[in-house]
């Protein structure tokens, strides 16, 4: 029988949003401390240790092990799986590739792997021997997979801190972790020179790790905030890329970027250029003529051709400060410590390696130990053997089952068995090998009796007797155990270790001189396209009557100001008049789209002004659904690019009209099914931008507000209304909120 449980709907949806929280940020999101990967990450290496695709093997296609590692342990769609994959195999990620790839595997300028069934990849022979070797040694645990019917590991046994070598990022839910690479060599001098001395600073460790090494070079320029950045766990890294200075024939110069910003790596190279191209076409760089990207498998390499006789040095500066040549890494290291999610200092990410490699340890010589304590005991039960081989022949001869044997020679028991004298008889009693022992007699082959193969025994016996004392000792002893340890990472660091590629110093911020523009006086012309250009009031005087007919909007305003576009999806995008280009009267101009967020395939523009004056007055907002306000104009002077002009309805509703109010008397409102209402413009409330309005006009079921008119106290103003003139002014006036007179056509 069924039974309903009533609960707070509230505190169960909290409950499954925590536990779904902690699932991405424990399973899938946030690497753990001790082997530095992600469960992807982790699963993926081991399915191809557990498929044989060694670094020294061929290799297999790469749908073979997304497919076997989303069958068996990663039930999370093959494009998570693939795309991990491709990341551990890039050397422009990884300071240290775990997965060696065969075929196209993406660039550095973003463009993305090929297709899993094309691609190929095995495993890097770091991989194999640093972060999957002694698997067989049970030296980490082992967990049900997904549907319990494999085991997965918990962890890798990862010799080096991962976490550090590679870096590592990603998104949780309400958390996200940004950990930067950093040089083999000098986190294993670290490592050593903690296990040294426990007590050790952070700013003592940052005298072997300098700081962040990213595969793509670079510098770091703020050296002297790292320690700060490396004891907290959180703080940022400001990067610049490398450039230099190549002369060329004639006396041309050329600005050659090298190495660039980790941060600046996949579609920021592409954004770079075009950066650069802006900065040319708005004449704030005027003296680069040409910029070629010539980068390739070698590196990278983007030359910058520049005027004779240019300003190199305070072009590099420009780069610096205007485009992403200089960019900030946001460091947050957070990774998953004692099985819950923590912001960890770098001294606490050694420290958590370092016991991390005890506990390693401790499994794998512990075990080695119960095996060479096996080996002893089987070769001393050997070695007694063939000092009484001709009375274990006898037994052998004398039995009849392999039991009688084995009870013999483990208790002394001989009832069953013949033997020839009863000396033989009495000193078969006086056995006692132990079960192994008995078992590797009866298994025992005959050339082993031979003289040297005895002398062989001896010595393999002697061999072991020295690694039982050697484990011994390393299980016994703090020391013995740290300089194994040392030692493993010590050769690890010279096989696999490399020359630091970052640059770490202290640089000064880059200050611009920005260049005054004298403060003159132009006229903003755009016409029904959309296409928007300044000219000088005396071009604009002398072509009035042209300028007015040809173009939708025209006004004065100062060259230092900003253009206002309110749309009726309710934004209002501003753009510099100084980016508006400005020439000839004849010239055709730049689309407004071109020039700030405005997207003309999705909001029609309402209005436009100028920032200087529509901060010193006050705009009318009129809405599809008949909402109406006023707006103190000062509330639109903002210095982002979009802002939200006004609040509108519904996603149906759009703004028909946005206005200055002042110098105007009356507000004439018109609906599609032909109905219009004219009133006072001071029965309009002020209101916020951020407020919906009061309504004009009472709509019919369906009806809507087809658009809005602005009318001065003596001026007539008249429309084409029904292929008939009406004229505004005479119509009747209302009251705000009526439903307006019915006009007929």
């Amino acid at each position: 029988m069924e039974e309903i449980i009533r609960t707070e709907y509230s505190e169960l949806m909290q409950k499954s949003y925590i536990d779904y929280a902690m699932s991405v940020i424990i399973a899938r999101a946030l690497p753990d401390v001790r082997d530095g990967l992600k469960p992807v990450q982790r699963r993926t290496l081991y399915d191809m240790l557990e498929l044989g695709i060694y670094y020294d093997r061929p290799y297999r296609k790469c749908a073979r092990i997304v497919g076997d590692t989303m069958g068996k342990y990663h039930p999370h769609g093959d494009s998570s799986i693939y795309e991990a994959l491709v990341v551990m195999a890039q050397d422009f990620k990884k300071g240290q590739p775990l997965v060696d790839g065969h075929g196209n595997f993406g660039s550095i300028e973003g463009d993305g792997a090929a297709a899993m069934r094309y691609t190929e990849a095995r495993l890097q022979k770091i991989t194999q021997e640093v972060y999957l070797k002694d698997m067989d040694k049970n030296v980490v645990e082992f967990v049900p997979n997904f549907d319990e019917t494999e085991k997965e590991p918990e962890v890798l046994p990862v010799r080096i801190p991962n976490l550090l070598v590679n870096g590592a990022d990603g998104i949780a839910v309400g958390m996200a972790t940004s950990i930067p690479p950093h040089n083999l060599r000098e986190v294993a001098d670290g490592v050593i020179a903690y296990m040294k001395n426990p007590d050790i600073t952070t700013e003592e460790l940052m005298q072997y790790i300098q700081g962040p090494d990213f595969p793509t070079g670079g510098i770091v320029v703020n050296k002297d905030e790292l320690p700060a950045i490396y004891e907290s766990g959180s703080g940022k890294i400001r990067l610049r890329g490398k450039v230099e200075l190549e002369k060329g024939k004639g006396g041309r110069q050329y600005l050659v970027i090298t190495e660039i910003p980790y941060t600046m790596i996949g579609a920021n190279i592409g954004k770079f250029l075009n950066d650069v191209a802006e900065l040319v076409e708005s004449k704030k760089a005027p003296d680069i003529v040409d910029i070629s990207n010539q980068s390739s498998k070698e590196g990278i390499r983007i030359v910058l051709e520049l005027k004779k006789g240019a300003d190199a040095e305070k072009l590099k500066n420009l780069l610096y400060k205007k485009t992403r040549l200089e960019d900030t890494f946001g460091v947050n290291m957070l990774a998953v410590a004692n099985g819950r999610p923590e912001t960890l200092s770098l001294k606490k990410i050694i420290e958590s390696h370092v016991d991390f490699q005890f506990d390693l340890n401790t499994r794998k010589y512990q075990n080695l130990l119960a095996r060479e304590l096996e080996r002893k005991e089987v070769q001393e039960g050997l070695i007694r053997a063939c000092d009484c081989i001709d009375l274990i022949i006898e037994i052998l001869r004398g039995s009849r089952s392999q039991k009688q044997v084995k009870d013999c020679l483990t208790m002394g028991i001989t009832e069953g068995i013949r033997f020839k004298t009863k000396t033989s008889e009495r000193a078969a009693k006086k056995l006692c090998f132990t079960q192994r022992q008995a078992s590797a007699i009866l298994e025992m082959r005959l050339y082993r009796l031979i003289g040297l193969e005895i002398e062989a025994l001896q010595k393999e016996y002697e061999d072991t007797l020295k690694k039982i004392q050697r484990y011994e000792d390393i299980l016994n002893h703090y020391d013995s155990m740290a300089q194994v340890i040392m030692e493993d990472l010590t050769g690890i660091r010279e096989e696999f270790g490399g020359e630091r590629r970052t640059r770490i110093e202290n640089a000064e911020e880059i200050v611009l001189e920005e260049v005054k523009v004298p403060e003159i006086e132009v006229v903003f012309l755009m016409d029904r396209f959309g296409y928007a250009r300044t000219v000088d009031v005396s071009v604009y005087e002398r072509n009035q009557e042209a300028a007015d007919s040809e173009n939708r909007y025209v006004f004065r305003c100062m060259n230092t100001d900003r253009i206002c576009v309110f749309t009726d999806t309710g934004k209002m995008h501003s753009v510099k008049v100084q980016d508006i280009p400005y020439g000839k009267f004849r010239d055709k101009g730049t689309p407004v789209d071109n020039l700030c967020n405005y997207s003309s395939s999705q909001e029609q523009i309402v209005f436009v002004g100028a920032m200087a004056e529509l901060k010193n007055c006050r705009l009318v907002f009129v809405s599809r659904k008949a909402m109406v306000k006023v707006v103190d104009g000062s509330e639109f002077d903002a210095a982002k690019r979009t802002i939200a002009a006004t609040k509108l309805a519904d996603e149906t509703d759009r703004l028909v009209l946005a206005g200055i109010a002042d110098q105007n008397e009356y507000l004439v409102l018109r609906s599609a099914g032909g109905y219009f209402l004219k009133f006072l413009l001071e029965e309009v409330p002020e209101k916020k931008k951020t407020a919906l309005g009061v309504r004009g006009m009472k709509l019919a079921e369906g009806d809507y507000l087809e658009a809005a008119y602005l009318l001065a106290s003596r001026m007539e103003f008249s429309i084409s209304y029904k292929d008939r003139e009406l004229v505004l002014n005479r119509l009747k006036l209302g009251k705000r909120d009526g439903k307006g007179t019915k006009v007929r056509g």
